[in-house]
Order: structure tokens, then C-alpha cells, then sequence
């Protein structure tokens, strides 16, 4: 294939994961729409009903080690298009639950292993095979994707919950994920050829490997886990992870707290993905220029920003607090999605990547799972969320000092082989 039309069949797929990670996780956030509703259905507390959010996101996380290893074993294909399958099971039998225990089941588990399998780890390493020197600009676009899924499909969650409820507005996104996703996987995305088997296009890791005319040094799970700059690269992960979900997860019911109509808290959130948007374009790209620590340090400075913001809505009339919190959100988090992946691959690249990073996602999860359950923990101690923002302005300010630590501008090389 000459250049031309590996950068065009390439660009095919940065799009198509563009668009399918906008469907996967716009119904990832959509759950802050549903947090309401279900607590004013089944009058759960806030900690409970916000704890299946939890178990989503550990659960997501725990998969991500796993599903490198499938990818390493079967391709990324395959494994979207099983994952699309089971997400959509899980969402189906979300809508027929009656006791919360069911729903950390259903969604927490069941939903989230499908999405572990055809949304993360598969597309970082298809965008990262495809644009190899270009990984942070390449992850940028791909993951701003997100913030388009994020404006689009919060607010329709929102409106089917208004109109037809919340048990059909989960079967409606489980019928969008199997029509969208199980299609894009089957005929669009593949990996480049250089990467891939002859006969089925998928990653065969094992004969690259041993295809190698002598044995060199890299980065196992085993040599990773044991490195210093993994060390410090997981305390950034988890931190990156928590505040996210922290912030995004309860700003919705701070909103309203505070007098934010529904539908206009529902826009709020839709404004923090259309943030997010340039905001992860321009984060990828500019770490590929100036570095990552750097350029994540401005992301969280910006997320720093949100949280004063938020402080004072409330007790500012008028939505321009409201308005300009989730600007200044949906730019600073955005910096997590094309620098973590980045970041990873700068410390650990080699035949086992995607191994190791999905393992290194596991605790940005574990992060995040913490980042859910603690908003409505603080929130359930105190009976406010001053406490949360308190600990989110601490996050913000740890988790770049933990990347500078981890040094992904002079990564450690793999111990010799012995």
C-alpha cells in the first residue's frame, strides 16, 4: 500500500473510532442523567445509586489488562465486535432492574466488560499502530470524539428519560450500540498491514516476537509493574481518573442542588464535551511538540480553575458560573485522554504495550471508580459538596506532580534480558 493510501485508510479509521468512542462513552456520562432519575424512582441515597458508577469504572478498569491481552491474542476486531454484543446485553437488562444490587450487576458489570472490550484499550492501540510518530496528535482526535458523544447523547439520554422513562432510554442505547459499533468493527477497522496477520488482519504479537533475528530487551507486565516510572505513572493515572469522575459525575447534581433547571444541567454536561472537543486535539498535539508533563500540567491547572468556579455557583446568580465551569472542565479533563495513552506508550512501548497498558488503565479506572463513589461519600458525610471540591482541588494539583516524577520525557529503557 504506498503512503497515500495508508494515510487515507488510516485517517478512515481515526474517524470511525471518533465516532464510535463518541456513542460508547456519551453513555458512559449519560449515567450522571440517569443518577437522578433512578434516585427519584427508587428513592436510593446518593452514595448507593452513585456506587454502581463505581463498579462500572473499577469493573472497566480491571477488564483493561485482559482485553490487552485478547487484542495481543485475537486483534481488535474481533474483540469490538464481541464487546458491542455484551455492552448491549447489559444495557437491556439494566432497563428491567428493581433493587440497586441489580443495577451494580447489570450496568456495573455486565455493561461495563462490553465496554471495556470494544471501546479503550482496542482503539488506542489501533490509533497508535496506524500513526505511530503522531500518537498524541492521533489520540487527540480520536478521544475528542468523546466530547461529541458527550454533547449528543447526554442530552438525548436526558429527553428519552423525560418521554419515554429510563428503563426505554437504556434499551433505545443498547439497539444504537449493536447497529453502530458491531458494523464499524466488521467492515472498517483493521490494523495496518505491518501489524497485522496475512490471513485475517488481526495483531499476531507472539510471531513478531519471534520473528525478531535476535533476542532484545522490552517491557513486560512483569519488568513495567516493577519500574520506578510505572510506580509514578499509576499514582497520575488514579489521580487523573478520580478527579474526572468526581467532577463530571456529581456536577449534575450540584446543578440542581442549587437551582440549575434538569434540562439545563443536562446542557452544562453537553457543553463539557463540546469543550472537550478542541480541548483534546489541542492537548494531544501540543504534547507531541512541548512534552506531556507540561501539557498535562496546563490541563489540570484548567481543571483547577472549574472547581473554584463551581464553588461559587450558587451563590453567584446567573448561568455565566455555571456556563464557565463546564468550559474550563471540559478543557482540563480532556487532558487525560490523549496523554495518559501517550504517556504510556512513551515509558513502555514495545510487543507487549497493549498489555501494559491495559494494565496501567486498570488504575486509571480504579481512579476514577474511586473519584464516583467519593463525591457521593463526602457528599452523604456532610450533607454538601464543599468537601468535594476541597479534595478535588488537592487531585488537581498531585496528579501532574506525579507525572513529572514518572518522566515520560527520558523513559527508563527495559531491563536486559538475562
Amino acid at each position: 500500500m504506498n503512503p497515500e493510501n495508508t494515510f487515507r485508510r488510516g485517517a478512515t479509521v481515526i474517524g470511525t473510532l471518533f465516532l464510535t468512542l463518541g456513542l460508547l462513552y456519551g453513555i458512559w456520562y449519560a449515567y450522571s442523567v440517569f443518577l437522578v432519575a433512578l434516585i427519584e424512582h427508587f428513592g436510593w441515597s446518593r452514595s448507593v445509586t452513585a456506587g454502581a458508577m463505581s463498579v462500572f469504572i473499577l469493573t472497566h478498569g480491571i477488564f483493561g489488562p485482559f482485553a490487552g491481552r485478547l487484542v495481543e491474542k485475537f486483534g481488535p476486531t474481533q474483540l469490538m465486535m464481541i464487546g458491542a454484543l455484551v455492552m448491549a446485553a447489559g444495557l437491556l437488562l439494566t432497563s428491567q432492574i428493581n433493587q440497586w444490587w441489580q443495577l451494580y450487576i447489570t450496568f456495573g458489570v455486565v455493561t461495563a466488560v462490553g465496554l471495556g472490550a470494544c471501546g479503550w484499550v482496542p482503539s488506542v492501540i489501533l490509533s497508535e499502530r496506524w500513526f505511530p510518530h503522531k500518537v498524541g496528535t492521533a489520540l487527540g482526535i480520536v478521544t475528542s470524539g468523546i466530547g461529541v458523544g458527550i454533547f449528543a447523547v447526554v442530552p438525548l439520554t436526558n429527553f428519552l428519560i423525560e418521554t419515554v422513562q429510563w428503563r426505554h432510554a437504556f434499551q433505545i442505547l443498547a439497539g444504537m450500540v449493536v447497529i453502530i459499533i458491531w458494523p464499524a468493527a466488521f467492515f472498517i477497522l483493521r490494523l495496518p498491514a505491518s501489524s497485522a496477520d496475512s490471513t485475517d488482519g488481526e495483531v499476531n504479537m507472539d510471531e513478531t516476537e519471534d520473528a525478531q533475528p535476535t533476542r532484545q530487551a522490552n517491557w513486560t507486565v512483569a519488568t513495567a509493574i516493577r519500574s520506578r516510572s510505572f510506580r509514578f505513572a499509576v499514582l497520575a493515572f488514579f489521580t487523573g481518573g478520580c478527579l474526572s469522575q468526581l467532577l463530571i459525575l456529581h456536577q449534575f447534581a450540584f446543578m440542581v442542588d442549587h437551582g440549575v433547571a434538569k434540562t439545563l444541567g443536562s446542557i452544562i454536561v453537553g457543553i463539557i464535551g463540546v469543550a472537550s472537543i478542541p480541548g483534546k486535539i489541542v492537548w494531544g498535539a501540543l504534547s507531541d511538540r512541548i512534552g506531556r508533563e507540561l501539557t498535562y500540567t496546563f490541563g489540570l491547572a484548567c481543571t483547577l480553575l472549574a472547581v473554584i468556579t463551581l464553588s461559587f455557583v450558587g451563590s453567584v446568580p446567573g448561568l455565566l458560573l455555571p456556563f464557565t465551569f463546564a468550559v474550563l472542565l471540559g478543557i482540563g479533563y480532556s487532558a487525560n485522554a490523549p496523554i495518559i495513552p501517550s504517556v504510556a506508550r512513551d515509558l513502555f512501548a514495545g510487543p507487549r504495550f497493549p498489555s501494559i497498558f491495559g494494565t496501567l488503565s486498570m488504575f486509571a479506572a480504579m481512579g476514577g471508580a474511586t473519584g464516583a463513589w467519593l463525591g457521593g461519600f463526602l457528599f452523604d458525610l456532610s450533607g454538601s459538596y464543599e468537601l468535594m471540591l476541597t479534595a478535588a482541588a488537592g487531585l488537581a494539583i498531585f496528579g501532574p506532580a506525579m507525572l513529572w516524577l514518572a518522566a515520560p520525557r527520558n523513559p527508563e529503557a527495559p531491563p536486559a534480558l538475562t
